[in-house]
């Protein structure tokens, strides 16, 4: 069966933000109790993931993209967000879906498949 209709109505997207050390999160301080960690190399501590998440099921996320950069992340984003609210859900997901994965193999937020 074949659903037509606009692809803001079945698809959201999102930005995640993946830090990618194993770094702790906070270091003890004895002036103040925690405090983030001082950044060693910016690029190589954060990946951008650029995600489709199904309005039928938010556990079901599609990854569109993958960035060193948050600006670029952004500018896909924004972009992705442009066609999400002009195209419809079929040209949505031949234009950045393809192949579309079913609904039980989908990438769920553990980073597990089903």
């Amino acid at each position: 069966m074949r659903i037509i209709g606009a692809a803001s109505e079945f698809w959201r997207l999102r930005l995640t933000k993946v830090d990618t050390t194993d770094e702790l999160d906070f270091e003890w301080h004895e002036d103040i109790l925690y405090r983030a960690p001082h950044p060693t190399t910016a690029g190589d501590l954060e990946v951008w993931y650029v995600e489709a998440i199904r309005l039928d099921d938010y556990e079901a996320i599609v990854a569109l993209g993958t960035f060193r950069n948050r600006l670029d992340a952004e500018d896909f984003l924004e972009r992705a967000n442009e066609d999400l609210a002009a195209m419809t859900k079929t040209q949505f997901e031949t234009a950045y879906l393809t192949p579309l994965p079913p609904a039980d193999e989908a990438m769920r937020p553990d980073g597990s498949s089903d």
